[in-house]
């Protein structure tokens, strides 16, 4: 059975095919079976409110996070500008002043 590609819209994964079109039965969203090969190149990242993120963005930290190797936590409301978006569980690579470069999860930042 062939898998489809999630809605590209609300990124539901109950995508059905009719003919050349594919349908998205959440948000109705229709799209061309041909145009999604071509935008699985996108990386879609979402902060914990379900903002898309996008390279070069500023967010805040939402949480008190433990820092491997550091006896200070990385605190909650911490500023972190001009991200990078990468594949992989923890999907933002940033440099945090007072930290140096570390990568984030994208579920306990906001976006600014």
């Amino acid at each position: 059975m062939e898998t489809l590609p999630p809605c590209p819209k609300c990124q539901s994964e109950y995508s059905w095919q009719e003919g050349e079109m594919l349908n998205c039965p959440e948000c109705g969203h229709v799209w061309s079976a041909h145009a999604s090969a071509e935008a699985d190149d996108v990386l879609i990242v979402k902060d914990a409110n379900g903002n898309l993120l996008a390279d070069g963005d500023s967010v805040t930290v939402i949480k008190d996070l433990k820092v491997k190797g550091s006896s200070t936590p990385l605190k909650i409301g911490t500023r972190v500008k001009g991200i990078r978006l990468v594949e992989g569980d923890h999907n933002i690579d940033c440099k945090i002043d007072g930290f140096g470069p570390m990568k984030l999860k994208s579920e306990f930042v906001k976006k600014n």
